[in-house]
């Protein structure tokens, strides 16, 4: 059986030092000392990553729920003559499911020192179920605002948008070694935490009404996570990786390895980008939920491959397989002007194929790993005395 992780990859993962940079006000003076607190009620038993894999599993159940009261991000939009809302207690139940998620991401890494468990793979698995979070928190977002606020394109802009943040930090501690954490996701999730239980106590309307200048509060939220994501992120990657090569710091490599782990982001960005416009059928109106999950996936397994890349400091994939179908379908949906029903059935099939591939890799290079280190993922072995 071909294995996902070469033998200069498992030896790269023995070297690896967790080295990482954290300047955040909220992170350091709030965020840290409560999760310190949170920690000491935690069982030594209990292993870091179940705390991680759980958090992963709230955020997944958040977009299950969303997924049965507002499949299509109808539910606010005035064509929705049923006035068919989704309930109060499912926004409520939504932010406690975020906010534990997101504690129990904060504090898996100091379970792991506190236990003497902390490894390569604990950052790997947390970083990679990361990623697909990155898709499955803004999709449950979507609902406060729907398609009267932000159309299924502009929002699939904003969820690239992410992409393209989550993405850089990695790509930049491929180039310096350093992990800086970025300024936004603190912010970020704890904004997202406070706007879905107000939006419990408040309703949905509260978010779906004219302000002075005519502006509305979903031209107000893309404006906050472009300029945001322009202010404390991707200008601060780009001069961070200026200054390792400046200083010497970094891994120094040449201009056409430092930007290879781009190639496949921005060729599938292409991709993605051209089929959400030129859809014979309007796709991504239709079945916005199915393409971000579709996009989503493949940009986890993109993001995935550029984390062991980088942890195990081996040169990084410029191609990924998962693109090769992708773009067979989106050539066929093109070149033969497919019908409702066809497209439709592409999206879907290729919706679950790429995510059975995704789940697989994952699940090998997790087997792996644990093999190559002799622990178990989800339990602590006992110490031989």
């Amino acid at each position: 059986m071909a294995r996902f992780l070469s033998e200069d990859k498992l030896k790269g993962f023995e070297k690896y030092k967790y080295n990482s940079i954290d300047t955040s006000v909220l992170s350091n003076y709030v965020m840290h000392p409560f999760w310190n607190w949170c920690v000491q009620f935690c069982p030594v038993w209990v292993a870091p990553n179940l705390l991680t894999f759980t958090g992963f599993l709230l955020t997944v159940l958040n977009f299950f729920l969303f997924t049965y009261y507002d499949y299509g991000f109808h539910a606010l939009t005035k064509e929705n003559v049923t006035k068919d809302y989704i309930p109060n207690w499912v926004w409520a139940v939504s932010a406690v499911n975020l906010f534990v998620a997101y504690t129990l991401d904060g504090i898996d890494g100091k379970q792991a020192r506190r236990t003497g468990t902390s490894g390569p793979l604990g950052e790997l698995f947390d970083h990679g179920l990361d990623s697909y979070s990155a898709v499955l928190i803004p999709t449950f977002l979507y609902s406060i605002f729907g398609r009267d606020e932000v159309s299924p394109l502009r929002f699939l802009f904003l969820i690239w948008n992410i992409f393209f943040n989550f993405y850089l930090t990695h790509w930049e501690k491929y180039n310096t070694g350093i992990m800086f954490l970025p300024w936004g996701y603190d912010f970020t999730m704890i904004g997202s935490c406070l706007l879905l239980l107000s939006t419990s106590v408040l309703g949905p309307e509260a978010w779906h009404v004219t302000l002075p200048g005519g502006i509305t509060p979903g031209v107000i939220f893309e404006f906050v996570l472009y300029f945001s994501a322009m202010l404390t992120s991707q200008t601060v990657i780009l001069w961070n990786i200026y200054k390792s090569y400046r200083d010497g710091t970094g891994k120094m490599r040449p201009f056409t390895e430092a930007i290879r782990p781009l190639v496949p982001l921005f060729v599938f960005f292409a991709l993605s980008t051209t089929w959400a416009i030129y859809s014979p059928t309007d796709i991504i109106n239709r079945a916005p939920r199915l393409f971000y999950i579709l996009t989503g996936t493949i940009f986890s397994n993109i993001n995935c491959r550029l984390i062991v890349s980088q942890m195990s400091d081996t040169r990084c994939e410029a191609w990924n397989s998962l693109l090769v179908p992708y773009g067979l379908v989106l050539a066929l949906v093109l070149a033969g002007r497919a019908a409702p029903l066809t497209e439709l059935a592409l999206l879907a099939a290729l919706c679950l194929a790429c995510s059975v591939a995704h789940i697989r890799y994952g699940t090998r290079v997790v087997q792996e790993m644990c093999k190559h280190f002799n622990i178990n993922c989800f339990h602590i072995k006992p110490k031989i005395k």
